[in-house]
Parts: structure tokens; C-alpha cells; sequence
């Protein structure tokens, strides 16, 4: 359970920094979702949150 919030939180982070991790090439991996409707264009990062959740708790074990 608490990793599925951990998860959440991270991918509501991505979403919000998006613009600034794509000029890391975050958000553009495969595996991240990216379609327009109408108008509406609809960003899900599934990728980019892992790779990232995954250098956090790299980084929080070593601390």
C-alpha cells in the first residue's frame, strides 16, 4: 500500500515538472503515453516516473 502512494506522488510530480524534464529526455521514453482528443492532449509518463522512483530510493538507501 505504501508504495502505490509513493508511486502516485512521484507520478504527480512528474506531471507537474514535465516541461523541465523534457529537456532531459524524460517524458519521451517508451512506455509513456502521450494522445490527443479534440483538444485536449492527455500525458501519462508511466516510464519516466519509474526510472525515477527507482534513482529516489537509490539515493534514499544510500542517505
Amino acid at each position: 500500500m505504501r508504495w502505490i502512494i509513493v508511486f502516485f506522488a512521484v507520478l504527480v510530480l512528474v506531471i507537474g515538472f514535465m516541461p523541465t524534464l523534457r529537456r532531459f529526455g524524460l517524458g519521451r521514453l517508451p512506455g509513456d503515453i502521450y494522445f490527443k482528443i479534440g483538444r485536449f492532449e492527455v500525458e501519462i509518463p508511466l516510464m519516466s516516473t519509474l526510472i525515477l522512483a527507482a534513482v529516489i530510493m537509490i539515493v534514499a538507501k544510500i542517505l
